[in-house]
């Protein structure tokens, strides 16, 4: 099984600034518990859908939530071609992410 990508600020640079194709950032934090019930969706993500699944703890990387005005978690940004194209807030089921994905 797949595994979603753990960024840092370089590596969120990296992959969600300067990436190519779809990359789905998820915010979250370990004391968040939709957050926690959410985490097997995006392992699972990564297997099923084109799109690149990466995280982002906002406790250990406050700059990075605070650029992109995430103030509650969990938060989803969805880049394409280094561009943000889309900011989902919120518990979601993992069909309805599945779903979002495939349309971009």
């Amino acid at each position: 099984m797949g595994k979603a990508i753990e960024l840092n600020e370089a590596a969120f640079k990296k992959e969600a600034l300067e990436g190519k194709g779809v990359v789905l950032v998820d915010f979250w934090a370990p004391w968040c518990g939709p957050c926690e019930m959410m985490e097997p969706f995006f392992d699972e993500l990564s297997d099923e859908v084109h799109a690149k699944i990466c995280k982002v703890n906002v406790d250990e990387y406050p700059a990075i939530a605070s650029e992109y005005g995430i103030r509650s978690i969990p938060a989803m940004l969805v880049f394409k071609d280094g561009h943000k194209i889309d900011q989902l807030t919120g518990f979601m089921h993992k069909d309805d992410l599945r779903e979002k994905l495939e349309a971009y």
